[in-house]
């Protein structure tokens, strides 16, 4: 079977190793002739960066570059970022990297345009009617990991450096006009990255199987993009140059951000907080907080975790699926709690208001409160 194709959901995808040499020709599907590519620090002086724009630069679309981009992307990021795009005359930004910088590069193309602060557009409501859609700059993204899904994604994670809170800011036309899915440009990620990018999809998958909400499209989603991740992560781990393996991957990775349109959970409740506060991981952070999360959520979950199970080839229902998390974390290396995560002194009323306030407890299975959170998280500690 070829893993080479054309997606038109929910946006227009080409998958495939070796489609970066498409990057050009995306731009330009996109309406955009002088793009500023958008990444992250690690990525910056790496061979499939400067190929990249090696490739841009050939086509005569330039080769310019913004890399201040934090691991956890701040305002201060948003805001070099809309200065070198503004300084530059840029028309369009290509968001290379992981989700850092996927995350950063939209929100650039979307602050470019606009006259009022950043902060004004938090997924609060309908605030994301405050933006002038018009002034929206298009969007190329091409994915370098396979965990975020932000490449699909209609929002990005921002965090505020002065309250150190992770904010959603949303809009519609945060979605990529062209997404370019190229496993080869994931073959050079480490172990760890692999594992805890790999997990986050997963994550993403099993909230949004959990959540409540009716979205029948969103379920199917994250049912079969759990079993890409429990077949092909433990492969594309062991085995970093195994291609069928990344492209798999990277196939959930998109499919786990498609699928929680329909809600995410306590998971990402308490791990939004705990990476905007200690700058963990974030897909190493919700791994080390899925396995009390489902246990958290058991009264609700059990019946639909058990069909999971089944559909998954996981003996043992409910209880099985959990073991066979715990089973995942332990061979991909990930700690047990959030001690052993690096957190030496975890600040519990901070992390519970924080997780509280989170967009994601709205979609848990089982309403979140202040007393039954900081139980939860007493048992991640």
């Amino acid at each position: 079977m070829s893993l080479t194709a054309n997606w038109s959901y929910p946006t227009a995808i080409r998958f495939g190793a070796g489609r970066i040499s498409e990057i050009a020709d995306a731009c330009t599907t996109a309406g955009i002739s002088k793009p500023l590519l958008i990444t992250d620090r690690g990525l910056a002086d790496m061979d499939i960066t400067s190929k990249t724009l090696d490739l841009l630069d050939a086509a005569g679309l330039g080769r310019a570059i913004f890399a201040d981009v934090d691991p956890n992307p701040n305002e201060k990021n948003a805001e070099a970022g809309v200065r070198a795009f503004k300084d530059g005359g840029h028309d369009g930004v290509v968001a290379f990297g992981g989700g850092s910088g996927l995350d950063l590069g939209k929100l650039v193309a979307f602050l470019a345009g606009q006259t009022r602060p950043l902060w004004d557009f938090e997924d609060i409501g309908d605030w994301w009617t405050r933006a002038d859609a018009d002034a929206i700059a298009p969007i190329v993204a091409v994915p370098t990991t396979a965990g975020t899904g932000s490449e699909v994604g209609r929002a990005s994670v921002i965090t505020n450096s002065e309250t150190e809170e992770k904010k959603i800011i949303f809009h519609p036309k945060f979605l990529p006009t062209v997404v370019i899915c190229d496993p080869e440009l994931t073959v050079g990620m480490p172990k760890f990255i692999t594992a805890g990018t790999g997990l986050d999809a997963f994550a993403h998958c099993v909230e949004a199987f959990s959540s409540p909400h009716y979205h029948p499209m969103s379920q199917g989603m994250a049912l079969e993009g759990m079993r890409l991740v429990k077949d092909y992560l433990p492969r594309a781990y062991d085995d970093g140059n195994d291609l069928e393996a990344r492209a798999h991957m990277m196939s959930a990775a998109a499919m786990g951000a498609t699928a929680f349109q329909k809600g995410l959970g306590a998971i990402h409740a308490l791990s939004h907080p705990i990476g905007a506060i200690y700058h963990t991981h974030h897909g190493t952070t919700n791994a080390v907080c899925m396995p009390a999360v489902l246990q958290f959520n058991k009264s609700a979950i059990s019946d639909r975790f058990d069909m999971a199970a089944n559909y998954l080839g996981i003996a043992g229902g409910f209880d099985g699926f959990c073991a066979f998390v715990d089973d995942l974390n332990a061979r991909m290396g990930i700690p047990k709690t959030l001690t052993d995560l690096g957190i030496a002194d975890l600040d519990f009323d901070r992390v519970v208001a924080g997780a509280l306030s989170d967009p994601s407890t709205g979609g848990n299975p089982i309403e979140m409160t202040a007393e039954n959170t900081r139980e939860l998280l007493l048992k991640i500690a």
